[in-house]
């Protein structure tokens, strides 16, 4: 099965009329709106400032003319390790104007790996957030000749080889002044062919590879995202994705060809805080960040006594509401009667607490479970999902939020062509596909055929309405003892959905009788039960070990099993008393479980799962 007749068409005709470039989108967006806020940040004192896009072309041609001053030239690769930023925004949008590219590399990344990108993609000038950014390139002898500036943006230069991001900005003025059209020529050069973006994938597995993405991938992406009507030029969008990863690139090239509005603000932490004080339209985000949403919910002060029962009731209210709400049709007298109840006591100070102006999210970057988007779906928010891999420059698929589809990851892009092969997996066939893996023509043969199709690795298929669907990653499978094959995302997804103290869960049982888990307790919502229930003192270690944590998850458990086949249910399951984060390894920067090497250093805790249960209730 794949996409109808005639896309190939499509594809061709949007990608004849795309721009040639990044920088070419920034200046047709400047002759558009000059004057319009681009961008809103929090600046050193947490107050937040507006910039024009007139403003934004200024100080990225000045980052472009200082560039071009040190001696940069076609495609010369630059590397970016901050947090999203406005400074990363500008860099970024200079790098696009010079004519050189992007090497992105996530803050959080080791220095040993640090060295191995900025070697691989033979960069020769970094950006770097903060000092101990610049410390990670400093502490490699070998990148002194080939990174002879490091620019800082939260910093001083040091009058050699560091230099602070307001000495840069004013050396590429001074530049400017006597080269005025410099930028200009440089950006004449660009075509759709020259490289754009090297986004080293954090991956599941292995060292990361460099990802090529040509300008013409980002300009056809934002040209046909376009024909959706997604988003309007009045909409304010809040940003906090990291920009090192292509879901959160992706948007900056949508923001280009739409002109919204963006608050960028990438610290995780601010995200609850930011809602309330940016109120904006839409957000994009990963399916961590929903759940966590609906956690906090379901295990705060409103679950209890009173308000609990409150929002119990509106809750089975809003479920009862959904057919009618996405049909479009008219609700019985009595259901819209108490449907109005429920949101002006309930939902509407949920709709508040993110700002109380969102009309639509977005949940990419993984599998985001349809019982989460049925819950905020109830309460009157739309989270519909999107689908798309760092090699076709992430957003390959994405629902509407006016005909949101639960389960689905939406229609294909217009113009992209997709197939499903005789073994499930999706192949993909477009401008927006990478240009290959840097230095990896192997790995390249190997993802990319003769035909030029993209075998993305993921297993799928067309609903009758042409929506993708994405059943399971394709090297995840788990083959239990007894024959029956388990999509680990499946099961996870399930116990993401109704255990609500989780943050995260691993399914495990490759080769053995039944499914096993390893779940990580949310540090807030355990923290918080420790001191409902008189154990103040105890540390997340502590409390996520006791009895009483232990027979509340059980009940939870037996709750996921009824939305699973037989064979996927939980037998047996561990809680780990400490969390997995990116920092060791275990998670990447979007978010995503390391499934292998989580259950490689968990081994010992993965077998007992599987020596401890009674032969009565293994798998029949």
């Amino acid at each position: 099965m794949q996409t109808p007749e005639g896309t190939a068409e499509l594809q061709a005709e949007i990608y004849a009329r795309s721009p040639q470039s990044l920088g070419e989108m920034l200046v047709n967006r400047v002759k558009a709106t000059p004057d319009r806020r681009a961008f809103t940040y929090p600046d050193a004192d947490e107050v937040w400032q507006d910039i024009s896009w007139t403003e934004v072309l200024a100080k990225s041609s000045a980052f472009a003319a200082a560039l071009l001053g040190r001696g940069m030239k076609l495609e010369d690769r630059i590397g970016i390790i901050s947090t999203t930023r406005i400074e990363w925004a500008l860099a970024d949008f200079g790098i696009a104007l010079a004519g050189c590219a992007t090497t992105t590399v996530y803050p959080n990344t080791k220095s040993e790996d640090v060295c191995f990108i900025l070697t691989d993609s033979d960069s020769r000038v970094v950006v770097a957030e903060d000092m101990d950014q610049v410390q990670k390139v400093l502490d490699h002898k070998e990148l002194n000749k080939e990174i002879p500036c490091i620019i800082v943006i939260k910093g001083e230069s040091d009058g050699k080889r560091v230099i602070s991001w307001s000495d840069f900005l004013a050396e590429g003025d001074a530049y400017l002044a006597k080269n005025p059209t410099s930028v200009e020529d440089s950006l004449a050069q660009v075509t759709r062919d020259t490289l754009a973006t090297l986004i080293y994938t954090s991956g599941t597995t292995g060292r990361p590879k460099g990802v090529r993405l040509k300008h013409g991938a980002w300009s056809y992406l934002a040209e046909s995202i376009e024909l959706l009507n997604l988003v309007r030029t009045d909409h304010l969008s809040y940003l906090w994705l990291p920009l090192s990863h292509s879901f959160g690139k992706s948007m900056m090239a949508f923001q280009l060809k739409y002109g919204f509005q963006t608050a960028i603000d990438g610290r995780i932490d601010k995200i609850t805080e930011n809602l309330g004080l940016i109120k904006p339209d839409f957000m994009c985000g990963v399916p961590r960040i929903f759940e966590k949403v609906r956690a906090a919910v379901l295990t705060g002060e409103t679950s209890r006594g009173v308000k609990g029962l409150i929002a119990h009731w509106a809750f089975s209210v809003g479920y009862k509401a959904i057919p009618y709400r996405l049909e479009g049709k008219k609700m019985p007298a009595v259901l819209k009667a108490r449907f109005a109840v429920a949101d002006k006591l309930v939902f509407s100070k949920l709709r508040e607490k993110m700002g109380g102006n969102i009309e639509f999210m977005i949940s990419g970057a993984a599998k985001l479970s349809p019982q989460v988007q049925k819950w905020f779906y109830a309460a009157g928010i739309i989270v519909v999902e999107g689908y798309g891999l760092t090699e076709a420059a992430t957003v390959d698929a994405v629902n509407h939020y006016k005909e949101p589809r639960f389960g689905s990851v939406g229609l294909p892009i217009p113009g992209l062509e997709i197939r499903i092969a005789e073994d499930g997996e999706v192949l993909m066939r477009g401008p927006n596909i990478m240009d290959g893996y840097h230095k990896n023509p192997e790995a390249t043969a190997e993802a990319i055929d003769a035909d030029g199709w993209f075998h993305t690795g993921d297993n799928g298929y067309l609903d009758e309405l042409g929506h993708l669907r994405i059943t399971d990653r394709k090297k995840d499978l788990v083959k239990t003892s007894g024959g029956k094959y388990v999509a680990p995302t499946k099961v996870e997804a399930a116990l993401m959905a109704n255990v609500p103290y989780i943050s995260q869960a691993i399914a495990v049982g490759d080769g053995h009788k039944y499914i096993g888990a390893l779940l990580v307790m949310d540090r807030d919502s355990l923290m918080r039960w420790g001191k409902n229930h008189g154990y103040p003192k105890l540390s997340y270690a502590e409390l996520s070990q006791l009895p009483e944590i232990r027979r509340s998850i059980d009940r939870f458990i037996a709750k996921a099993n009824t939305h699973l086949e037989k064979w996927e249910t939980i037998k047996q399951y561990a809680i780990l008393d400490h969390e997995l984060t990116v920092e060791t390894g275990a998670v990447t920067e979007s978010l995503k479980i390391k499934r292998n090497r989580v259950i490689e250093s968990h081994q010992e805790i993965v077998d007992s799962l599987f020596t401890d249960i009674a032969e009565t209730n293994s798998e029949s």
